[in-house]
């Protein structure tokens, strides 16, 4: 049964997936929280100048909250409050991709609801509320089309004839919107108006009465009865449109437009006809408009339009389905922001006959409550046509992947899983400072007189033996600018990419040992295509038969990897989907480091890459900096690693002398073995991970350029000069 997975025992109770009922799709960003208070801070990162601090403002009673008191808990300083809010939307559903061989697969996936064209250009779509919350408006915003298309982006950007994104076919991506698909503005309240007057009432039996507004209006104030009370409030500012009575009487003109309320009763009153009904009152512009009274219907009142996660579902299938990539989209996220990631089921088009729940399950990820853990067990599954906004606050920094828990082995072989990148606080420290007291600051040492310590980001190895952002044991010697003969520095400067930005690092490191120019996400995946069709063909799956032939490189094998801008796959709706978005040329500056983020995800296989010629600095593995409790560094150089299903690995590619100088090579070495416009290679040594299939000379390889620069960004679809 694939509705709610069961396993039984006899004797033994059931352990079931709970799904999530009576849903609807819906989206969530919001602009601020408790956390986060302040919105207009919310949409770039602030530089990190020390822990955040609070305060504790007095219980008070209070009509307009909830619990009709407000204050008496500790609430963020608003001046001090790190991180920011970003969120992303996704679709759970199905699609296919394409072989480095040409053979179309079926996948089960996820695809972007968000960010389009940053996805498209193989970066995350993880959005900060300002880009998030902006409606696709068309050629408004100067998009190719008025509504969004199905396949789209690939639609738009003309991928059938080659013109996508990064592969030179245009000079610029035609799509450029990274807005949540289908959100639309809300009304909240819509009322019908019974009766409509301006200025002073008419002399009538009963008497026209307004309740608890003015029964003398002046001559441009507008008095309206609704036959409900309308749930608007004074100072509001609503919409009044024209409407048309059954007996054909239209609403005067001078009515229609904003109305800002000056009052609404709080009592009923009797409108002009004599019926009791509710009233409301505003300032018209002009004075003289004629009366609409005694028709039923005058006009309709409604609320101003919103953004309020109200979603339309048209685009949301237009674009969800069959749009299933692989890798699915990338998250991204600093420390201290809170993340709204939003799951949408959109259904499986090629698998009508299966009731499939999705879930989102970040793979050791320190969730603070198993409600947002996506283990369906402990937390909750999404039907179809439904949506479920999971909530975190990013903890420690390091590379963690995520993938639908249900039914496990199946939905990661069919192709639904993905990272997720936490950046440190040590990336948004102010240019020139000491990195060590920054840390410090982190950990509550050192403190300014008067800053107390945030006990969430501080390392006690003492008393947590999982922390790994401890003091470093011993200082970098290197306080001046990055050189040829210091490639780390030990003060925050800035990289070596053009134009050169604020240095970033892999971790909360304090001595930038972890320090990189570029990054590139590597996911390590294989698909066995005789169970991907038997998914795709209503057949029972043997899983203890499962055999990888095509094995991936952040969705693609040789030489595929090596092709810039996204992958576009027809799909059985006859549109082309960009599948596989994310290549996987990795470019590094003369002299530079690339961190590369690896995770396996494969099911069935470990799986090995080598480098040779350019050494790997290995700094971190499972989400946590190669440093042990006493803060001594246990980095180390290899040429290759391995790992298993379920884990990943931070690893500096290091083209600098630091690199060269480990293998006992003197100073200057770099200049001599890593020069511009060399290629070096990253591959698999396991041989039968090296075809695609049938096929030789394929699966997991890709290439490494040494550029004299690199410009257009620190990761996919930037440009070797």
């Amino acid at each position: 049964m694939r509705i709610t997975r069961c396993w039984l025992a006899l004797g033994l109770l059931g352990v079931c997936a709970t799904p999530a009922m009576g849903q609807s799709f819906r989206v969530q960003c919001p602009a601020s929280t408790l956390t986060h208070p302040t919105a207009a801070n919310n949409n770039a990162e602030p530089a990190y100048n020390g822990p955040t601090q609070f305060t504790t403002p007095p219980a008070v009673a209070d009509p307009n909250h909830v619990a009709g008191m407000s204050g008496g808990y500790a609430v963020p300083v608003p001046a001090t409050v790190n991180g920011a809010i970003k969120c992303q939307q996704i679709s759970g559903g199905d699609g296919y991709s394409t072989m480095a061989d040409g053979t179309q697969t079926f996948m089960f996936g996820f695809g972007p609801l968000s960010g389009l064209a940053d996805v498209a250009a193989g970066l995350p779509s993880t959005q900060f509320p300002t880009v998030f919350d902006v409606p696709y408006q068309g050629s408004t915003t100067g998009q190719p089309n008025q509504f969004l298309q199905r396949g789209d982006p690939a639609n738009s950007d003309s991928a059938a004839s080659g013109a996508s994104p990064g592969n030179g076919g245009t000079a610029g991506a035609a799509f450029t919107w990274n807005g949540a698909v289908g959100l639309a503005p809300d009304i909240a309240q819509t009322v019908t108006v019974a009766n409509l007057l301006e200025g002073p009432f008419p002399v009538t039996t009963p008497a026209t009465t307004a309740g608890t507004c003015t029964a003398t209006p002046a001559a441009n104030t507008v008095t309206a009865w609704t036959d409900a009370p309308s749930g608007f409030v004074a100072g509001q500012t609503i919409q009044i449109s024209s409407a048309t009575a059954e007996g054909g009487t239209a609403t005067p003109t001078g009515y229609a437009g904003p109305a800002t309320l000056t009052c609404v009763s709080a009592t009923s009153g009797i409108s002009p006809d004599g019926i009791v009904e509710y009233p409301f009152q505003w300032t018209a512009g002009t004075a003289g408009l004629a009366s609409d009274t005694g028709n039923d219907i005058a006009a309709i009142a409604s609320s101003q339009p919103v953004i309020d996660g109200h979603v339309d579902p048209r685009p949301i299938i237009d674009v969800g389905v069959m749009n299933a990539n692989i890798p699915a989209p990338l998250s991204q996220l600093d420390e201290d922001d809170e993340f709204f990631l939003t799951l949408t089921n959109v259904g499986m088009i090629m698998r009508p006959d299966l009731f499939e729940q999705h879930t989102v399950h970040f793979h050791g990820y320190p969730n603070a409550s198993s409600f947002y853990d996506g283990v369906p067990d402990a937390s909750i599954a999404i039907n179809i046509g439904a949506s479920f906004t999971y909530y975190y606050l990013a903890p420690d920094a390091g590379t963690y992947f995520w993938h639908c828990h249900i039914t496990p082995p199946e939905h990661l072989q069919m192709g639904m899983v993905s990272q997720l990148h936490v950046r440190p606080r040590q990336d948004r420290v102010p240019m020139g400072v000491n990195l060590a007291t920054y840390l410090g600051y982190q950990n509550g040492i050192g403190l300014p007189t008067g800053t107390a310590a945030d006990q969430r980001t501080v390392c006690n190895p003492g008393r947590d033996i999982l922390c790994s952002a401890t003091q470093p044991a011993v200082p970098n010697p290197n306080l001046g600018a990055r050189s040829a003969t210091a490639p780390t520095s030990g003060v925050q400067g800035t990289n070596l990419l053009t134009p050169a930005t604020p240095q970033r690092y892999t971790y909360n490191d304090g001595d930038g040992s972890t320090a990189y120019d570029v990054e590139y996400p590597i996911q390590m995946h294989g698909f066995d295509p005789n169970f991907h069709f038997v998914g795709m063909t209503f057949n029972p799956e043997i899983f203890v038969d499962m055999k990888d032939k095509y094995f991936l490189l952040n969705g693609r094998s040789y030489p595929d990897t090596i092709k810039a801008g996204p992958q576009a796959s027809m799909s059985s709706d006859g549109q082309l989907h960009y599948s596989q978005p994310m290549p996987t040329i990795i470019n590094i500056p003369v002299g530079g480091k690339a961190l590369l983020r690896m995770v396996n995800l494969s099911v069935s296989e470990y799986h090995t890459l080598q480098s040779l010629g350019i050494p790997m600095k290995e700094v971190g593995f499972m989400a946590k900096l190669l440093r042990d409790q006493a803060g001594q560094n246990t980095e180390f150089y290899t040429n290759s690693i391995t790992l298993g299903g379920g884990e990943s690995l931070d690893v500096i590619l290091d083209a600098s002398d630091d690199g060269c100088k480990s293998t006992g090579a003197p100073a200057g070495c770099s200049a001599k073995l890593y020069p511009a416009g060399s290629t070096f290679y990253l591959y698999s040594p396991q041989l039968d991970h090296l075809s695609n299939d049938a096929e030789n000379f394929g699966g997991l390889m890709t290439e490494v350029h040494i550029c004299n620069t690199v410009t257009g960004g620190e990761t996919h679809g930037n440009t070797c000069n």
